[in-house]
């Protein structure tokens, strides 16, 4: 043996004085991807226009129009959750449907109103925030299955 040994690897980390981190924020607290802004203002733009069109087609067709308005604001509520991955992607498209709609129920200064009140006015909006609570508040997306490669797994 050598009068010169080397040091011994030690399992403890170095010690510091830092602090301690506290953990990033998550979900609504998180901060906004940049990437993903042009995608949230398109989503609010296309919530919009759904909410427009959906008050005129509820107020045009009752009972169908009613339905297939409900559908389509489900479907773009749903749609900005599964493409972004995120509650803001389901509260950013209801947020446009829902400025569209309480712009359109909104008087005018002469006192008339684009539409009459109606019952299926009503329903439309409060089905529409229904359903937008319900895809923004859902659980996690289901990931998609691992592909192993076998035939017939």
């Amino acid at each position: 043996m050598s009068s010169r040994q080397r040091p011994r690897a030690s399992s403890q980390s170095p010690r510091t004085n830092a602090p301690p981190r506290s953990p990033a924020p998550t979900g609504l607290a998180a901060p906004p991807n940049p990437r993903r802004i042009p995608l949230y203002v398109g989503l609010a733009v296309l919530g919009a226009a759904v909410g427009f069109t959906g008050t005129l087609v509820q107020a045009a067709l009752f009972p169908g129009g009613l339905l297939l308005a409900l559908a389509a604001s489900a479907g773009v509520f749903y749609g900005g959750r599964v493409l972004t991955r995120t509650q803001l992607g389901a509260l950013v498209p209801a947020v446009g449907w829902f400025i569209a709609v309480i712009v359109l129920l909104g008087g005018r200064p002469e006192g008339d109103f684009v539409f009459a009140e109606e019952i299926g006015l009503a329903l439309f909006m409060l089905g529409g925030m229904a359903v937008a609570v319900m895809c923004a508040t859902m659980s996690r997306l289901p990931d998609p299955a691992n592909d192993t490669g076998r035939p017939g797994t």
